[in-house]
């Protein structure tokens, strides 16, 4: 077994509270934009559930009936409304995830924060938590190519990290697309958490190694398995 050297993991779901944050988001964003009146919402909270964790603007192309154009609009109306409620209630850290990220990097592993959202999102939520020195690495579609499931996000935290092998890295996440992500580019491991959007069963189903209760369990998990790395010698 090669010993873990980088983790990545998923923000909105993972590591940030979610709360019907991102619901909200989309709602107001297809509200202003006229998405709203192509799709019954109740339709487009369906897709919206089941995409969770994938690109935004691939997310509005397909409410929009592959209007690239209405779905950028979207997704920068997206982008902002989810500025709003942040601003209007804050951004809340899943339970113990800072004290679990400072864990992982005190046993001597990098760690990434990667997300659907568009950097200027991604970063003002950080922002808000405070985090902004804590993560080696953070990461929107923006920077890497494509948004999950394919394996852009996990691959470019691998070339910025500089992690030896992409074995090396472990993944954790919330749902489907965070799985499958990780299985696609060949992680060691591949965690699935049931803080956020989708379900044991789910998970299981996309290829996670392990599904824990969350964040906090994944060193515990990485540990069982023999993949930290040794202690350096003294």
């Amino acid at each position: 077994m090669i010993p873990i050297e980088l983790v990545v993991l998923d923000m909105a779901g993972t590591t940030v509270l979610d709360d019907g944050v991102v619901e909200q988001a989309f709602q107001r964003a297809a509200q202003r934009t006229g998405i709203a009146e192509r799709m019954p919402w109740d339709e487009a909270l369906a897709y919206v559930r089941e995409t969770m964790g994938q690109s935004k603007i691939d997310v509005f192309t397909h409410l929009s009936g592959g209007d690239r154009a209405a779905a950028e609009r979207a997704t920068t109306a997206f982008e902002g409304a989810y500025e709003e409620i942040i601003a209007e209630q804050g951004a809340t850290e899943i339970p113990g995830a800072r004290a679990a990220i400072e864990s992982l990097k005190g046993a001597g592993l990098q760690v990434a924060l990667t997300t659907g959202f568009a950097p200027v999102t991604r970063d003002a939520i950080i922002a808000a938590l405070g985090w902004g020195d804590l993560v080696d690495v953070a990461l929107s579609p923006a920077d890497a190519g494509r948004g999950r499931p394919a394996p852009d996000l996990v691959l470019t935290a691998l070339l910025r990290a500089g992690a030896s092998d992409v074995r090396a890295v472990a993944v954790a996440g919330d749902t489907v697309s965070d799985v499958r992500s990780g299985r696609s580019a060949g992680a060691g491991f591949v965690a699935g958490v049931l803080t956020g959007a989708h379900d044991r069963t789910a998970l299981t189903e996309a290829g996670a190694d392990a599904v824990l209760a969350s964040v906090v369990d994944l060193q515990p998990a990485l540990a069982a398995q023999g993949l930290l790395p040794l202690p350096a010698a003294v």
